[in-house]
């Protein structure tokens, strides 16, 4: 349920908003239980994922790292050999 919740500090080119509204998305889906809210939790929901969205945003424009920033292509190709090795394929 959680796929789209990724590192996205320190990173170049720097998280876009869709990034971090669809880790906020994940995040709200997993604490709520729900993947889709009622009708009548719907709002209260959409504002949940706002809110996260808004204080992740404040966060990692926050933190401070002397690490350089890492290639969002090579973290990938990274995860990918790592999952092969972890899956043998």
């Amino acid at each position: 349920m959680c796929r789209n919740i990724r590192t996205l500090h320190n990173y170049e080119p720097a998280a876009t908003a869709e990034e971090i509204n669809a880790s906020a998305l994940q995040y709200v889906r997993k604490i709520s239980g729900s993947r889709d809210p009622s009708q009548a939790n719907r709002a209260a929901f959409e504002r949940a994922v706002t809110a996260v969205s808004d204080i992740t945003s404040e966060l990692i424009d926050s933190l401070v790292t002397g690490a350089p920033p890492k290639n969002r292509e090579e973290e990938a190709t990274k995860a990918r050999a790592r999952a092969a090795k972890r899956y043998g394929s």
